[in-house]
């Protein structure tokens, strides 16, 4: 029988010099005519990063649409955004989506999703089950009927997103589900009738059926064995979970090294690859620890401060490494691109609420694009027509000085030799 599980340490070792995530590449250059374009100046450039840097695109819905009250400032937004990110997540909650029966609010969501695939970006949408921000039209249904309803739904804008969205999170917080009392909800019940493992396969069947080749993702807050437990209890159910979902949403204070590592050595164990689906950290006041439930915190005002803006800066940059530096993770999400309209009305924001850059804004640019980024390069080809360079896993431009150019990616760490074809010679 094959294990759920990883050897130990198996592809689970930590580097902080993220040599698991670069290539050294020997590129041979020819013409269109197979001729190695040999002793020639080339230009080489990064163009995409393989790993999948995150931020919610809430905030650019309205722009990319045409419909924005202020283009000025959400046209700046959107420059900061392009700036850093390569994935972005789209608001599902079916509440929101579906306020009224029958009438989902597709076109808008479909619309921003095309916007930022057009822009070479990865569309995720968020999420397909979840017991919170449910339609109020929901509550007071036989289980039965909201089952259907839910089944009919996930298969309903799966398919509606297909070719456009194919990544998901499929069902969202299952390990509090069936035991969720903040607010009443119709999948609560539904959850506690099925069981855990059962609404899981409900959704990843249902959107897989429509689907076959979307990346479905479980996607959890809670980190302790319970959440463990239920990956277990699913894989060895049969279903296939394409990645794992943790969410770190740090409004009481980063969670550093030593445990982040340590909730990553934990969930690298099943050999699925991890998505940090969530993560925010705060440039003003943390919240006190006491508080279980972080939407019991509600505060009148909760400002961005110079002391804090100077810890987030330090904390955002210290997570980003620690998180590449674990061969387990392939994407890391920011939950919040500005101050305005942030969860819980957190100063959490890589920008401010007038749009202006926080310095962990600038601080994570310098890592994305500036430490592990391969800028326009000036490299001469040898007699037999190749060039060597070396840079993060992702897309590259090799470009002649003839007006000619091709396409490279480095997409396994290491050595590895590529024949690009460079037209125009």
């Amino acid at each position: 029988m094959t294990s759920l599980f990883t050897a130990p340490d198996e592809g689970r070792t930590p580097d902080p010099s993220l040599a698991h995530r670069r290539a050294e590449a020997t590129v041979t250059l020819r013409g269109t005519d197979g001729a190695p374009l040999a002793d020639h100046d080339v230009v080489v450039r990064q163009t995409r990063h393989a790993f999948l840097f995150g931020c919610i695109g809430f905030d650019l819905i309205d722009l990319a649409n045409g419909t924005s009250q202020d283009p000025e400032y959400d046209g700046r937004l959107a420059d900061a955004w392009f700036d850093v990110f390569n994935q972005t997540t789209l608001p599902f909650y079916w509440g929101t989506f579906e306020p009224e029966r029958g009438a989902p609010r597709t076109e808008p969501l479909l619309g921003a999703a095309r916007w930022f695939a057009e822009r070479g970006v990865v569309v995720k949408g968020h999420p397909l089950v979840w017991h919170t921000v449910q339609p109020g039209w929901l509550r007071g249904l036989p289980d039965a009927e909201v089952e259907r309803l839910q089944r009919e739904r996930i298969r309903r804008d799966v398919g509606a997103f297909r070719g456009v969205i194919d990544t998901w999170d499929a069902i969202n917080e299952v390990v509090i589900m069936p035991v969720f009392t903040a607010e009443e909800n119709a999948i609560t019940p539904l959850a506690r009738r099925k069981g855990r493992v059962e609404m899981i396969r409900m959704a990843f069947e249902e959107a897989r059926a429509v689907d076959p080749g979307a990346t479905l993702l479980l996607n959890d807050f809670d980190m302790s064995t319970a959440y463990e437990c239920l990956i277990e209890a699913v894989l060895e159910a049969g279903i296939p979970i394409d990645r794992l979902g943790l969410q770190s949403h740090m409004h009481q204070g980063y969670w550093g090294e030593e445990k982040t590592l340590e909730i990553l050595d934990r969930f690298s164990r099943y050999n699925i690859p991890i998505h940090f689906t969530e993560t925010t950290l705060m440039s003003g006041d943390v919240m006190p620890a006491h508080i279980e439930d972080l939407n019991d915190w509600q505060v009148e005002s909760w400002p961005s401060t110079p002391e804090g803006e100077a810890r987030q800066a330090d904390e955002v940059e210290r997570h980003y490494r620690t998180l590449l530096s674990h061969p387990g993770v392939e994407a890391m999400t920011y939950w919040g691109l500005s101050d305005r309209g942030m969860w819980l009305n957190a100063p959490g924001g890589l920008l401010r609420e007038d749009g202006s850059r926080k310095p962990a804004f600038d601080r994570l640019r310098e890592l994305v694009k500036g430490e592990w980024w391969l800028p326009p390069t000036t490299l001469r080809t040898d007699a037999e027509g190749r060039v060597r360079f070396g840079g993060f896993l992702g897309d590259y431009r090799i470009e002649a000085a003839d007006g000619g150019a091709g396409d490279v990616t480095l997409d396994a760490a290491g050595s590895v030799d590529v024949i690009a074809v460079v037209p125009g010679r």
